[in-house]
C-alpha cells in the first residue's frame, strides 16, 4: 500500500498533542515526511523526538517531499499558508479556524478547486461518537425539522496563559474564534446547514481586564488584553431555524459548561451526553446511551478520514464551505458587537 506522505507546519502543543501522535499511530497508511516552523530549533527538536527525517525553513522545499500537510500555526497565516500548500498540489488539513475572515475561506477554495486537491479543517468535535449518533437521528428524522438549538461552550476561569492566543492580531479574537467554533460548527453540521439571515453577536473581556483574576490555565497580561472572553449570539436562518450562542474563557459561574442541544418539530436531542427526547411515544423518552468521547480517539477519527479522503478513499467529514460558514458567522458576530447592529445577509 502506497503512504501518504504528510507535513507538519507548526509544531506547538496542537501538533505534538494531537495531530503528530495520530498520523504515527496511522502508521500503515501515513508517513510524516518534513516538519517546519518558525522556530527552527523547535522543529529540529520535535523532528527529531518523533523521528521524523526532514525539518525544513522553506514552505516550497517542504511541499517537494510532502503529499499533504497539517497546519498549526496562529490563525493569521491559515489562508496564506493553505493557499501556497493547495497551488503546489498538496492536499491540506488546516486547525480550525478555517481563516479570519470569509474572504480568506473563499480564497482557499478557489485554491483547491483549481488544484483539484482536498482541503479541509480540523473541527475534530464532529467525529465524536455523540456528534455522529446525534447526526444520524438528524438523518433518520428522529427529531423531524429542527426549530432552535441552543449552544453553550463555557469555561469559568480558564484564559490560555500560553502561545498566543490572546494577541489578536495573530488570532483574530479570543474565546469564540478559538473555543466557541466547535460547537457552533457542530451545531450547524446537525442543523443541516442551514443559510444564515441574521446574526445579534455581543462580546466581553471586562474580567480579563481586571487585575489579580483567578486563571486556571496560567498567567496573562490584563493590561494588554484585547480580545473577547464571553460572547453571546442569536443567529436566525432562511428555513426559520435560530440558534442561541454563549461562550466564553472566563465567566463567573459555577462550573464549566459544553452544551448543544436541539429542539425540533417531533422531538429533540442534547448531545453532551447524547439523549433523545420524544414525546410522540407518550412520554419523554431519554436514551442511555453512554460513551466515551476521549480527545486522543478523535484525532486518530479526524486523521483516519483526512489521510483517506486523500487517497481517494472516503468523503471528507468536515467541508471547506461547512467550515466557511462558520467564519462568516464568527466575523458577523464581531462585527455585529462593534456595529451595535444585526448584520444580514443577501
Amino acid at each position: 500500500m502506497t503512504k501518504l506522505k504528510m507535513g507538519i507546519i507548526g509544531v506547538g502543543g496542537i501538533a505534538q498533542d494531537r495531530h503528530i501522535p495520530a498520523y504515527l499511530a496511522l502508521k500503515d497508511s501515513v508517513e510524516i515526511t518534513a516538519v517546519l516552523d518558525m522556530n527552527s530549533e523547535r522543529a529540529q527538536e520535535v523532528a527529531g523526538r518523533f523521528n521524523i527525517p526532514n525539518a525544513f525553513s522553506d514552505y516550497q522545499e517542504l511541499f517537494e517531499h510532502v503529499d499533504a500537510v497539517t497546519i498549526c500555526t496562529p490563525n493569521k497565516f491559515h489562508a496564506d499558508i493553505a493557499i501556497q500548500a493547495l497551488k503546489a498540489g498538496v492536499h491540506v488539513l488546516c486547525e480550525k479556524p478555517m481563516a479570519i475572515t470569509t474572504k480568506e475561506c473563499e480564497d482557499m477554495i478557489a485554491a483547491a478547486n483549481e488544484t483539484s486537491t482536498q482541503l479541509s479543517i480540523a473541527y475534530h468535535f464532529r467525529h465524536s461518537q455523540e456528534a455522529r449518533v446525534a447526526k444520524q437521528a438528524v438523518l433518520n428524522n428522529e427529531i423531524g425539522a429542527p426549530l432552535v438549538t441552543r449552544v453553550q461552550a463555557l469555561r469559568r476561569r480558564k484564559v490560555p496563559g500560553w502561545g498566543v492566543f490572546t494577541n489578536k492580531d495573530l488570532q483574530g479574537g479570543g474565546s469564540l474564534i478559538d473555543w466557541g467554533c466547535h460547537l457552533l460548527d457542530l451545531a450547524i453540521w446537525l442543523m443541516g446547514d442551514p443559510k444564515p439571515v441574521e446574526v445579534m453577536g455581543k462580546t466581553y473581556n471586562r474580567l480579563s481586564k481586571t487585575p489579580n483574576q483567578l486563571n486556571e490555565w496560567g498567567s496573562f497580561d490584563h493590561e494588554t488584553f484585547d480580545v473577547d472572553d464571553h460572547v453571546t449570539g442569536y443567529i436566525t436562518f432562511e428555513d426559520g431555524q435560530s440558534l442561541m450562542l454563549e461562550c466564553s474563557w472566563a465567566a463567573n459561574i459555577k462550573e464549566d459548561v459544553t452544551s448543544l442541544s436541539v429542539s425540533g418539530v417531533d422531538g429533540g436531542f442534547n448531545v453532551f451526553p447524547f439523549e433523545l427526547y420524544q414525546p410522540k411515544y407518550g412520554t419523554f423518552f431519554s436514551s442511555e446511551a453512554k460513551f466515551s468521547s476521549k480527545e486522543d480517539n478523535i484525532g486518530l477519527l479526524q486523521a483516519q478520514n483526512f489521510v483517506a479522503s486523500c487517497m481517494g478513499e472516503a468523503e471528507l467529514v468536515v467541508k471547506p464551505e461547512q467550515a466557511m460558514q462558520v467564519t462568516k458567522l464568527i466575523e458577523a458576530i464581531y462585527k455585529s458587537n462593534e456595529t451595535g447592529k444585526s448584520v444580514r445577509f443577501n
